[in-house]
């Protein structure tokens, strides 16, 4: 289960203004990492070339879960949201090594990173979960993946 909030990548937030992120019409997934530390100042980061990918092959496929996403403003409010709540169903040889979940443009031939969600024991950012023993599922909040007010 997620630990934390969900943060946006600094550099992302200019990607969402100038158009590099189509929210509308682009793919974007989830996909589970190992990094030791992660931080919104980070930027540029790409899934292949950022990140280490946790190993794929069990529950968990390389590349992470497709979101559906809904992009919608009201009141002055934006929400970026996902009717898919991602899981993966605890597996003997699955990873042991998840902290995590870093959301992506699947369209974008870098896979650029837009957000990461901390799933270590506690949010405390250090100690990582594992899939082999429990499912690991991510609900996102009531306000959606984030906002921007």
């Amino acid at each position: 289960m997620a630990q934390g909030d969900v943060t946006v990548f600094n550099s992302a937030k200019e990607y969402l203004a100038d158009g590099t992120f189509d929210l509308d019409t682009h793919v974007f997934k989830i996909a589970l990492v190992s990094n030791s530390s992660l931080l919104a100042t980070q930027a540029d980061l790409a899934l292949a070339t950022g990140f280490t990918q946790v190993t794929g092959g069990t529950s968990y496929t390389a590349g992470g879960e497709t979101l559906t996403c809904t992009w919608v403003e009201s009141a002055g409010t934006v929400t970026f949201d996902s009717s898919v709540n991602p899981s993966w169903v605890q597996d003997a040889s699955g990873p042991t090594d998840i902290r995590y979940g870093i959301i992506y443009d699947d369209t974008d031939a870098s896979d650029t990173a837009l957000a990461f969600v901390d799933l270590t024991a506690g949010g405390d950012g250090t100690t990582a979960i594992s899939l082999q023993t429990g499912d690991i599922s991510i609900t996102w909040a009531g306000t959606g993946i984030f906002t921007l007010a």
